[in-house]
C-alpha cells in the first residue's frame, strides 16, 4: 500500500488528506494530522472520498476518452485526442478570425487548480486577446472580492483559522458553517468548550444547525443585512463603543458613513429586519467588545461570512457594511479579530490570485489599470492585454444566447444545472455554434449540450496547488494514474489547455513570439505565476514546490528571504491603499429587488446540504451520503404549512 499526501477537493477549508492506494486504485483516505487546516479531521464528504474513486463508480460515471457529437441531439462518438484538439483549435481559430476574439469565451471553476486557472487565463487574455474568461466563483465570491478591495484595498482575507481560538465574540453572518464548512465548525465548537465566555452570534433567517450553537440568533428578514450592520454601527456611535483613535489613525471616510447610519435607529432596524431592539443592542455591544471599566483592551471579534452575504444583488454592500463594523471598532489585525470571508470552493482563492475572472489579472491586478495590463503583458511577452472588460458569468451566457459569443469552453463546472436562469443558460448552450466541455464526469447536465467532450483528471489523479480561505497554499498530489490509459484517457486540465493553445497559436494572427506555453509540468506554470506576484500584496516569491513539499502548506504573503508567511494581515494598521488607510464604504440600505406581496408571500433563500457537494456528480454516487438528507427539499415554517394544508 502507498500513501500520498494531498488536499480535499470539496469546500474552501482546504483540509489535508492522506490517500491510500494499492495497485493503481485508491483504497482509503484519512485526514492528514500534520495539515494546519484540519489536523487530521475530515467531514462526512471528505471521509468518503476514496469510495467516490472506486472502480465501480469510475466505470459508471467518468468521462474516459474524448467524444464528439457530430449533430446536436445525437449520441457522441469517441475520437483520438489528436483529432479532438484539432477540431477544437481549428473551430476556435475560424470563429476568432471571422468574428473577432470576443466571439469566444471560457467559463471556469473554483475547483480547478491554480496551475489550470493560470493557463486558461493566459490563453484567453494573452494569446487570443479576449477578457471573456470568467468562473463560477463569480456567482459566490466576487462580492467578497469587491468588498475587501473597496474597504481594505486588496482581496486578502486578513484573519486565519487560529483566530477562532482567540476571539471573544464570533459573528457568523450568511453562513451555515456547520454544514458548509464542517471542519472549521468543529474548531468553533472546541473554542466554545475551552472558553465558555466566548459569545457566538448567528445572523440567518433560518434556525440552522449553526444557529443552535449561538448565544444570540438574529433571524433577520432576507436581504436586510446592510440595515442590520448600519443599525449596529448607529448604536456603537450612540453608546461610545467605537475606537475613535484607531479610526483617526488608520481610516478615511468615516464622517460620510456617520451621516448615513444616523437614520438607522433601533426602532427602524427592528422593524425592517424583524428582530427586537434588545437583541440588536446585544449584538452591537458584543461585536464592539468595548472594554469594561477594569479592562485595557476591547475583546476581539471575528466575523465569518459566506454566501448569504455574497449571493445578492447588494452583495458588495453587505460585505463592506460588515467590514465597516471592524474598522469602526479596530477589530482587525490582531489575534481573534477581523472580517473573514469563507470561500465555498477549494480553490476560489487560487483563481482570484491568478486573475481568472473577466475583470482581473495575475497577481491581484486590475484589468482597468493600464499599468497592471502593461506589467502582465511584459511578463507574458505579448504586445498588450486587451483593455475592454470581458463578459462575466451571466453576461457570457446571455451573449451566447444572443449570438454574440459563438464558441464556449466550459471546464470543471456544470452551468446547465448550477447557473441562475436555467432557461437562458440552456438556450445559450443550444444556440452557441461550438461548445466544448472539459469534464471528469460524463453524468453532468452540461455534457448533453457539448459538441466536444474532453476527459479531465480529477481528485487523486491531479498535480498542482490550491489556496484555502486563510490564504494557505497546499499541494495537490496524484496517488493513481487516470483511468482509460495514457494515450486516450483523461488528461490534466492544464495539459489540455496548453496543448490546445500550442495548436491554436499558429492559426491566429501573430500576437507574440512563439513559446507562450512552453510548460511541461505544473511546477513550471506555478513558477511563472509566482513571478507575477513579486511586489504584490500576495507576494510568494519566497515559496516553491520544494518548500511546500518539505515544510508543508504555507500562507501568503511569503516574500523572498522570509521563512514563514503571515497568519494575520494589517497588524501595523497600514493598508494597501494609496494613502495606507482603510476606507469606510458609505452604503445605505436598499430594499430587496423583489419584495414580498400578497400574490407572492414568500421569500426563497437557498442553502447547502451537509453531505452533498455542488451538483452531486461525485457525492451523488454514494448511497450513504443520502442518509442525512435523502433529497433537496423546500422548507416552510410549520404555521405556513398548516395554513395551506401542506404536510411533510
Amino acid at each position: 500500500m502507498q500513501e500520498t499526501r494531498s488536499t480535499c477537493p470539496y469546500c474552501g477549508v482546504g483540509c489535508g488528506v492522506v490517500i491510500e492506494s494499492d495497485g493503481g486504485h485508491i483504497t482509503g483516505v484519512r485526514g492528514d494530522p500534520d495539515h494546519p487546516a484540519n489536523f487530521g479531521r475530515l467531514c462526512s464528504k471528505g471521509a468518503t472520498l476514496h469510495l467516490t474513486a472506486s472502480a465501480a463508480v469510475t466505470r459508471q460515471t467518468r468521462l474516459k476518452q474524448p467524444m464528439r457529437r457530430v449533430r446536436r441531439g445525437e449520441a457522441p462518438a469517441p475520437l483520438p485526442w489528436n483529432a479532438a484538439l484539432g477540431v477544437a483549435s481549428q473551430t476556435f481559430a475560424r470563429i476568432i478570425v471571422e468574428h473577432g476574439p470576443d466571439a469566444v469565451g471560457f467559463y471556469l471553476s473554483g475547483q480547478l487548480l491554480t496551475e489550470d486557472y493560470y493557463v486558461f487565463n493566459k490563453l484567453a487574455k494573452g494569446l487570443i486577446g479576449t477578457n471573456n474568461v470568467d468562473t463560477n466563483s463569480r456567482l459566490c465570491m466576487s462580492s467578497a472580492v469587491a468588498g475587501y478591495k473597496q474597504t481594505l484595498g486588496a482581496d486578502a482575507p486578513p484573519a486565519c483559522y487560529d483566530d477562532v481560538n482567540h476571539a471573544q465574540c464570533i459573528f457568523i453572518a450568511g453562513s451555515n458553517t456547520a454544514w458548509a464548512h464542517p471542519v472549521l465548525f468543529r474548531r468553533i465548537e472546541d473554542a466554545k468548550l475551552a472558553n465558555p465566555a466566548l459569545k457566538i452570534i448567528v445572523v440567518d433567517p433560518r434556525r440552522t444547525d449553526t444557529a443552535e450553537l449561538a448565544d444570540l440568533h438574529l433571524p433577520i428578514q432576507p436581504g436586510t443585512d446592510v440595515m442590520l450592520f448600519n443599525g449596529m454601527l448607529h448604536l456603537m456611535l450612540w453608546e461610545g463603543w467605537i475606537d475613535a483613535g484607531w479610526i483617526a489613525a488608520h481610516t478615511s471616510g468615516f464622517d460620510a458613513l456617520k451621516t448615513t447610519v444616523r437614520d438607522c435607529t433601533p426602532e427602524l432596524v427592528a422593524q425592517v429586519c424583524g428582530i427586537t431592539r434588545d437583541n440588536l443592542y446585544a449584538a452591537a455591544r458584543l461585536f464592539a467588545g468595548a472594554p469594561a471599566d477594569n479592562a485595557r483592551r476591547r475583546a476581539p471579534t471575528l466575523s465569518l461570512y459566506c454566501q448569504g452575504l455574497n449571493q445578492s444583488s447588494s452583495g458588495t454592500a453587505k460585505n463592506a457594511a460588515l467590514i465597516n463594523l471592524h474598522l469602526a471598532t479596530g477589530q482587525i489585525g490582531r489575534p481573534g479579530a477581523g472580517p473573514f470571508s469563507l470561500t465555498g470552493q477549494p480553490n476560489a482563492m487560487g483563481g482570484r490570485e491568478v486573475g481568472g475572472m473577466a475583470n482581473l489579472l495575475s497577481g491581484h491586478r486590475d484589468l482597468a489599470n493600464p499599468q497592471h495590463r502593461a506589467e502582465v503583458a511584459a511578463l507574458w511577452g505579448v504586445p498588450s492585454v486587451p483593455a475592454q472588460p470581458g463578459k462575466t458569468a451571466v453576461e457570457m451566457f446571455q451573449a451566447a444566447a444572443d449570438g454574440e459569443i459563438r464558441a464556449l469552453w466550459i471546464a470543471c463546472t456544470n452551468p446547465a444545472q448550477s447557473m441562475p436562469d436555467q432557461a437562458l443558460v440552456r438556450r445559450a448552450l443550444e444556440r452557441c455554434e461550438f461548445v466544448v466541455v472539459q469534464e471528469a464526469f460524463a453524468t453532468t447536465a452540461t455534457c448533453a449540450f457539448a459538441d466536444l467532450l474532453l476527459p479531465a483528471t480529477t481528485w487523486g489523479e491531479k498535480e498542482g496547488t490550491v489556496t484555502n480561505s486563510e490564504r494557505r497554499i497546499s499541494r495537490v498530489r496524484a496517488a493513481v494514474p487516470a483511468p482509460g490509459g495514457a494515450q486516450n484517457g483523461p488528461r490534466h486540465d492544464w495539459a489540455i489547455a496548453v496543448e490546445f493553445a500550442r495548436r491554436l497559436e499558429p492559426l491566429l494572427p501573430v500576437r507574440a513570439e512563439s513559446g507562450l506555453f512552453a510548460y511541461d509540468t505544473p511546477e513550471a506554470i506555478w513558477n511563472e505565476h509566482r513571478e507575477s506576484t513579486c511586489g504584490r500584496d500576495l507576494d510568494i516569491t519566497g515559496l516553491s514546490y520544494a518548500r511546500l513539499d518539505n515544510k508543508g502548506p504555507q500562507q501568503w504573503p511569503l516574500r523572498d528571504g522570509e521563512t514563514v508567511g503571515k497568519a494575520r494581515l494589517y497588524e501595523d494598521g497600514v493598508f494597501p491603499t494609496p494613502d495606507g488607510r482603510a476606507r469606510f464604504a458609505d452604503n445605505a440600505y436598499r430594499p430587496v429587488a423583489e419584495p414580498r406581496e400578497p400574490r407572492y408571500p414568500f421569500s426563497l433563500t437557498t442553502g447547502r446540504l451537509r453531505d452533498q457537494w455542488h451538483g452531486m456528480s461525485r457525492t451523488g454516487t454514494l448511497g450513504r451520503l443520502f442518509g442525512h438528507v435523502a433529497e433537496p427539499a423546500v422548507q416552510l415554517h410549520p404555521q405556513d404549512m398548516a395554513r395551506r394544508n401542506l404536510k411533510d
